[in-house]
C-alpha cells in the first residue's frame, strides 16, 4: 500500500497529466490513497472573501495558519469542496475512479482541538496564543479507507479533521499524510511538492535515516521542516519509507518509490 500527499502547489491547476497516468499505472499491482493540500488557495479565497490570514511560527520553527472560526470555515468550503473535488474530476477524466472526501466523513480522522499555541512572536519572543481550530490528530479511521478500496475506489482525502466536540478543524496535510500511512501501516509514503527533494546548502539530500534527520531539523527551512517531521512521525508508526519528491516530474510515484528520484527517509 502507497500514501502519496499532492502538495498545495502542486494541484493549483488541477493535478498533473503525468501524475495521473502514474497513479493509474501504480493502482494496475498496488493499493493507493492520495492526501491533497491547498494552503494557496485557501489564502487566495479567503483574501478574496475579506478575511486576512495570520500565519504564526512555533518555537521549533514550524509555520502554520492561525484558524479562528470564520478561517476554519473558510478553509473547510475550499479543502473539501472546490480543491477536493477539482482532484476527483481530474482523475475521473482520465479513468481513474476516485472518491473524494474528508476527515469529517465517517469520522475518517480525529483530532483534539489545541487550546494554546505558543508562538514566537514579531519581536523574537515566545508567547501562548488561543489555539483556534487547529488539532493534533489521534486516530484514523482505517476501516472505511479499506472499504473504499475494497470498493474499486482511490480515496482522495482532504486535511481537515473531526474534533472531540465535532467542529472541524485544520489539521496539517503532510501529517494527515503520515498518520494515515501509519494506520494503515503503509509501505511507503510519498510526500509530493514542486521540488526535487530536501536540499541542504543548495545540495540534494537523496538519502536521509531518522538520526541524520534530528540532527538537521535546524537547518531545515519552514517550507520542509513539515514534511521531514511528518517522514520521521510516519517511520516511528510503522512505514516503512518516506519519500520526499517533485510531483512534476516524469511518473512521479513509481520514480520516487523506485529510488530515482527524491529524498529518501528511512530508520538506516
Amino acid at each position: 500500500m502507497i500514501v502519496a500527499k499532492a502538495g498545495g502547489r502542486l494541484i493549483e491547476n488541477g493535478l498533473p497529466s503525468d501524475l495521473i497516468k502514474d497513479i493509474k499505472t501504480i493502482i494496475a499491482s498496488n493499493k493507493l490513497i492520495l492526501v491533497h493540500g491547498g494552503g494557496v488557495e485557501v489564502t487566495d479565497i479567503a483574501s478574496k472573501l475579506g478575511k486576512e490570514q495570520m500565519f504564526i511560527t512555533s518555537p521549533d520553527g514550524f509555520r502554520s495558519r492561525y484558524t479562528d472560526k470564520e478561517t476554519v470555515e473558510i478553509y473547510t468550503m475550499v479543502m473539501a469542496g472546490k480543491l477536493n473535488k477539482q482532484i476527483v474530476t481530474n482523475l475521473q477524466s482520465m479513468g481513474v475512479n476516485a472518491l473524494g472526501l474528508s476527515g469529517l466523513d465517517g469520522q475518517l480522522i480525529k483530532a483534539n482541538r489545541k487550546k494554546k499555541l505558543i508562538i514566537i512572536d514579531n519581536r523574537g519572543r515566545k508567547r501562548a496564543i488561543d489555539g483556534g481550530y487547529t488539532g493534533k490528530i489521534v486516530s484514523v479511521n482505517s476501516k472505511l479507507i479499506h472499504l473504499i478500496i475494497d470498493g474499486g475506489y482511490i480515496p482522495v482525502i482532504s486535511p481537515i479533521a473531526l474534533s472531540e466536540e465535532f467542529e472541524p478543524l485544520n489539521v496539517d496535510g503532510d501529517r494527515v499524510a503520515a498518520y494515515i500511512s501509519g494506520f494503515l501501516k503503509a509501505d511507503k509514503l510519498v510526500l509530493m511538492t514542486d521540488v526535487e527533494g530536501l536540499y541542504l546548502d543548495e545540495k540534494l539530500i537523496t538519502k536521509l535515516s531518522v538520526l541524520e534527520a534530528k540532527e538537521i531539523l535546524h537547518q531545515i527551512g519552514p517550507g520542509m521542516i513539515t514534511k521531514v517531521y511528518a517522514a520521521m512521525e510516519a517511520l516511528k508508526m510503522g512505514v516503512k519509507e518516506v519519500i520526499i519528491t517533485s510531483g512534476l516530474s516524469s511518473k512521479p510515484i513509481s520514480s520516487a518509490i523506485e529510488h530515482k528520484h527524491g529524498t529518501v527517509i528511512s530508520y538506516e
